[in-house]
């Protein structure tokens, strides 16, 4: 049987056999699903109904060789639909795969009973629809993935803001509390969220407090040299506050300038240089 005719008969038996299908498919996917309610069981049916009605479609008109041709297309938009919300939805590769994989049986035993008396048509009719599924479903894999880096990257740029708040302390004072390690894409946000708040509200100095940084190395301290760069072309000095006596140490030891940067043990010492600088003074009540 060429592959065309086994293409053609597959696309047939799917056709007429699409409601059996789909039922014994549903029945399988039921036994390993995570979630079990009223929604999602008609999601599924609504999601395995579409997908037989694709590959029927696709197998008369494309082949079973080829997932990546023209044909193919909306069985591909589907799949990928499908894996990027299960990935937001926090499910693994493997239970997405079994959207696809979990047919075989289904299909198989269709395929045992309509084509039984024909051995031979039988043997590529399984050949062709095990390798088609084989690769649908690494493809539902490899969108998954893609999905959850975009994801973990996506979270990964959240928290590296939220995780570098700027405060507004007084009239013309901000303060930058810097917690964890600061590399490249750090220092980046860092920058780009103390630049845009010296905009907004024309502060004239910057409080950068390095207490919650557990080290200060090289590039770390050449992260912070940067930033103060950066701001003082924007018209706002800096000072670095939470210098421990380990992290001076360290500083020293390195070779690293800070001559004409101000710092200070505290963030409150700092605080208080910030107050002079810009004319205020605090006073107890």
């Amino acid at each position: 049987m060429s592959t065309n005719d086994s293409s053609n008969r597959i696309s047939a038996l799917i056709e007429q056999q699409q409601a059996a299908i789909q039922a014994d498919w549903i029945a399988n996917l039921k036994k390993v699903m995570v979630r079990s309610d009223a929604s999602s069981e008609e999601q599924l049916r609504r999601h395995c109904s579409q997908f037989l009605a694709l590959l029927a479609q696709a197998t008369r008109t494309g082949g079973t060789d080829d997932i990546d041709g023209r044909s193919w297309d909306e069985i591909r938009d589907m799949l990928t639909e499908i894996s990027a919300a299960r990935a937001k939805q926090g499910s693994t590769p493997s239970e997405t795969a079994t959207f696809i994989f979990s047919l075989k049986q289904s299909l198989f035993g269709t395929m045992r009973n309509e084509l039984g008396n024909e051995p031979e048509a039988l043997a590529a009719a399984l050949w062709s629809i095990s390798t088609l599924l084989d690769k649908l479903g690494l493809f539902t894999i490899e969108v998954f993935q893609k999905s959850r880096d975009q994801i973990i990257i996506r979270q990964q740029q959240e928290l590296l803001e939220l995780s570098t708040p700027v405060v507004k302390l007084w009239q013309d004072i901000l303060a930058l509390p810097l917690i964890g390690t600061l590399d490249s894409a750090r220092t980046q946000v860092v920058m780009e969220s103390l630049l845009q708040k010296i905009v907004d509200t024309g502060a004239a100095i910057a409080i950068i407090d390095i207490t919650g940084v557990p080290t200060v190395d090289t590039l770390v301290a050449q992260h912070l040299m940067k930033t103060i760069a950066a701001a003082r072309l924007m018209g706002a000095d800096c000072i670095i506050s939470g210098i421990r006596p380990q992290i001076a140490q360290t500083i020293v030891h390195l070779g690293v300038s800070l001559e004409d940067v101000v710092t200070k043990a505290t963030l409150a010492d700092a605080f208080v240089v910030a107050l002079a600088r810009v004319g205020a003074t605090i006073t107890r009540a």
